[in-house]
């Protein structure tokens, strides 16, 4: 069993209560309008969720939930945060636009500087789709984020952009598909990605957790690490289970079923406010100018 290096980010978490969860509309395949949401059982389940996040080690931040916009238990999504900075989303979807603009007004409360990938030009991006791993941000484009962005989040952030196309409909956001553990570890759904990207995750993450489609569809990818502790959503299959505590991770369960409904899981639900992407800022001016040629 290797040491674990722990990962330098994962400790403090904005999340926003499901006050006025539903399901309005389908934007994505796990999404069914005539499923019924149990209102009590879904902040019954978030609530369990805040207290085992919080037992582990991290600190909740919380945003308060507006009426009308049933997606903004989906927190991972407001933007990708960057030490004092954060570059908001632009959804895809004209239906979770306004959650853009709620988690504004909290951003500029917590005194973050905001950039906007939309001001450099570029499409979608959504944070969903954007992680730090080793000296890169590993960035996904497909159905939620336009490839466009990621030369612009490389320039307006300074920083090295690996990018990962996604071709699985259900994967519909890296974070449904790759999971950051430690330093060299990560849940990967090979399924997720295109032959390139499969590549290109394989190249950066030197000892993958690798599952399958039915594994992934699980939300088991969707999880949340603090520290050498691993949340995630009950019904993880065991053999990934084991796996995780074989490495010398805690599993920690949490039965999240009433939110799968919206499509997305623990990880969805929990954006990250202390990632700095200093490891990915190591840049040359000739090499941004490269990448910036090879991502346009």
């Amino acid at each position: 069993m290797a040491d674990i290096r722990q990962l330098s980010w994962g400790r403090r978490y904005l999340m926003c209560r499901p006050e006025h969860f539903r399901v309005d509309y389908a934007i994505n395949p796990w999404m069914d309008v005539d499923s019924t949401v149990d209102p009590d059982l879904a902040l019954a389940q978030w609530d369990h969720l805040v207290a085992t996040i919080e037992r582990a080690g991290a600190k909740v931040e919380r945003i308060v939930a507006q009426p009308g916009v049933p997606d903004m238990v989906y927190a991972m999504n407001y933007g990708l945060v960057d030490g004092d900075q954060v570059a908001i989303t632009n959804f895809r979807f004209d239906e979770r636009r306004a959650e853009t603009r709620a988690a504004e007004w909290w951003f500029a409360e917590a005194g973050l500087r905001m950039t906007r990938t939309a001001d450099a030009g570029a499409g979608a991006f959504e944070a969903g789709d954007a992680f730090l791993f080793a000296d890169s941000l590993l960035v996904a484009h497909g159905p939620r984020t336009d490839v466009s962005t990621h030369a612009a989040l490389s320039r307006t952030l300074d920083v090295r952009v690996a990018s990962v196309g996604l071709v699985h409909p259900a994967l519909y956001h890296l974070d449904l598909g790759f999971c950051p553990l430690d330093e060299t570890r990560a849940i990967v759904a090979p399924s997720a990605f295109d032959a390139a990207g499969r590549a290109t995750v394989a190249g950066l993450v030197p000892e993958p957790l690798v599952i399958d489609e039915d594994e992934a569809f699980t939300f088991c990818a969707n999880s949340v690490v603090v520290g050498d502790v691993v949340v995630m959503p009950a019904g993880t299959p065991v053999r990934v289970a084991r796996r995780l505590e074989r490495w010398g991770f805690a599993v920690e369960t949490v039965d999240v079923s009433e939110l799968h409904k919206g499509g997305g899981s623990i990880r969805c639900m929990t954006l990250p406010l202390d990632t700095v992407l200093d490891a990915a800022r190591t840049m040359h001016p000739q090499e941004v100018e490269r990448a910036e040629h090879v991502l346009a």
